[in-house]
């Protein structure tokens, strides 16, 4: 379901972590049947890295959009789609030995993000597709990035309701960190040490 560009891109947000040594956990929200967070589990491995690795989702499909999402009427289409059990991704993840770390938490973004206890992120991977579930990753887990740490938004050029969800959310907090475009639909923004600008 993820563009060959934005695995890379994941694939090189890893190596970057890792290899700069910036500390956290790895987070991603919107894990599908749990291909791209595989990558990273697989990523680790490889660099012989052991990080824990947080996967939110429904595992139930897409939840229904909101009026917030300027293109409802065609996202609202897409409600229960991109489906992957809670059984199927942990399969996933133990058919690959990469399962010892991996935290599966089941619920919507508004109810299990809050309470998380992930406390440093060194990479989060935002997949949520609509307004409402973006605004609540940023609004929960930014300030948990370390800075140096990466955030690689999946849906920015592609739904409406998510790249306006970041863009809110940026120009609210004053961050001018670019967003660099990854493909068409992918953005990957590197949190900047100063977050804000007076």
């Amino acid at each position: 379901m993820c563009s060959n560009a934005r695995l890379r891109g994941l694939f090189h947000g890893v190596r970057y972590v890792i290899q700069n040594r910036i500390p956290g956990d790895f987070v991603e929200c919107g894990c599908a049947l749990g291909g791209s967070a595989a990558l990273m589990a697989l990523t680790l491995r490889g660099l012989g890295a052991s990080r824990d690795l947080w996967l939110f989702d429904t595992f139930e499909g897409l939840p229904a959009p909101t009026s917030q999402d300027p293109d409802f009427e065609i996202a609202n289409l897409f409600t229960g789609s991109c489906l992957g059990t809670i059984d199927e991704v942990r399969h996933l993840f133990e058919e690959l030995h990469v399962s010892d770390r991996v935290q599966l938490i089941k619920g919507l973004f508004q109810d299990t993000l809050p309470t998380a206890p992930v406390f440093e992120i060194a990479l989060l991977h935002v997949d949520g597709d609509w307004y409402e579930s973006v605004k609540t990753c940023l609004d929960n887990f930014y300030d948990r990035v370390v800075p140096g740490g990466m955030i690689q938004f999946d849906d920015y050029g592609y739904w409406e309701g998510a790249r306006k969800a970041v863009d809110e959310f940026l120009d609210s907090r004053k961050i001018r960190a670019p967003l660099t475009r990854v493909d068409y639909s992918g953005r990957l923004l590197v949190k900047p040490v100063c977050t804000s600008e007076p």
